[in-house]
């Protein structure tokens, strides 16, 4: 029978982040399974790649400072440049209510030590990004430090790292199934390739996590939530270092890569299809409709319909990510539920696992609330429907 010390289930970003942490913590049986042929099938190469630290709640900051900090240093850690970008993000406000959770965000900002963070006026968003249409808007919040990163290049990073480390990956396994012992640990990881057994697993499967769990009997409340992105047809109408900009009411946002503007627009997904990625057509001349209006040099822009594409978040109940042992199987260990702060969280939560795998707790810092038994506890974490 094969053997791992530790089995990842999902080779995502989140994935190899664990990989690589365990294997730089001196964790050299690591094995990680993925049902597809090849790294970025999954969630990780849908993402759009921005990166913040402008959040309503305190962990979320610390998270990316975490995270920020180890993207600067990411090409001496791996040997591949993750891409970050510091060219900010600027949210708007079109309400007195929206300027206040903004503001309200930021004292949480400040105290976490994101000093720059910064309340703008309609005068400051104006020189910040000049394309948008003033009408309406009443304020914002702009933080420099936030910007962009490369999804797929820090996964290779990560994998390429875990690789010389003596990680190995397993493409085209699916899991099946798991045997526990009679004290409810997990024995043995059952695969489409044959078993496994292991002494822990590591459940970093993304929208697909709520299916590994139930397999495991250790069920997480963890939904898919469809995200949907059409990019115009290449144009230089605005810069390639315009900040992220979003309208905090309604969550639309764009930005610029590769010569093209990602429009986005948060709806919900296709009812009773959580897994559907497919981009609807209604939506698109919706977010098409919003950008014109919002951003007027855009109305010459044609977009690149048949080059939109859809993705999925992992939605926990509080919006907050699902990090540590499962409750009901101590030795399965969640690292789920991001709700789309995933990617830039990464390298925050797979250093912070990797700690509590091998160490029974964390000591980067203290993510005990993050912990899967909130929600049986009734711990569950603030949410801003705004930040």
């Amino acid at each position: 029978m094969k053997r791992a010390a530790v089995a990842v289930i999902g080779a995502g970003v989140m994935g190899a982040s664990v990989a690589h942490h365990l294997a730089a913590a001196g964790q050299r049986d690591v094995l990680v399974l993925d049902r597809a042929d090849g790294p970025g099938a999954g969630s990780t190469g849908r993402a759009t790649g921005g990166f913040r630290a402008q959040y309503g709640t305190a962990i979320n900051v610390r998270l990316s400072l975490l995270a920020r900090a180890k993207l600067e240093s990411f090409r001496d850690e791996t040997g591949v440049d993750p891409g970050y970008v510091r060219a900010g993000y600027l949210w708007l406000a079109v309400s007195r209510a929206e300027l206040d959770a903004l503001d309200a965000g930021r004292q949480v900002q400040h105290a976490e030590g994101l000093r720059e963070a910064v309340g703008v006026t309609v005068e400051d968003i104006e020189r910040i990004n000049p394309a948008i249409r003033l009408d309406g808007i009443v304020g914002g919040a702009f933080c420099p430090s936030d910007g962009f990163i490369r999804p797929l290049q820090i996964l290779d990073g990560y994998l390429a790292a875990s690789a010389r480390s003596g990680v190995r990956v397993a493409w085209g396994v699916t899991v099946t199934g798991f045997r526990r012992g009679g004290d409810g640990r997990i024995q043995q990881v059952e695969t489409s390739d044959g078993p496994i057994a292991v002494e822990a697993v590591v459940n970093a499967a993304g929208p697909w996590a709520a299916t590994v769990a139930d397999l495991a009997g250790a069920p997480i409340p963890l939904t898919p939530l469809r995200r949907q992105i059409v990019p115009t047809v290449a144009c230089d109408l605005l810069p390639p270092n315009m900040p992220m900009t979003i309208w905090a009411g309604d969550g639309f946002h764009l930005r610029v890569r590769d010569g093209r503007v990602l429009l986005l627009w948060p709806t919900p997904g296709v009812p009773g299809r959580p897994f559907d990625t497919s981009v609807d057509p209604d939506w698109t001349a919706s977010v098409t409709k919003m950008a014109h209006e919002r951003m007027p040099r855009l109305r010459s822009v044609p977009v690149d319909a048949a080059a939109a594409w859809g993705g999925l978040y992992e939605m926990s109940p509080d919006k907050h990510a699902i990090l540590g042992p499962a409750a009901a199987c101590p030795n399965l260990y969640c690292i789920n539920g991001s709700s789309g702060h995933g990617v830039m969280h990464s390298p925050a939560l797979g250093q912070l696992l990797a700690e509590i795998i091998c160490n029974g707790h964390t000591s980067t810092l203290d993510a005990g609330c993050l912990a899967p038994d909130r929600f049986e506890r009734g711990a569950l974490l603030a949410v801003s429907e705004v930040l």
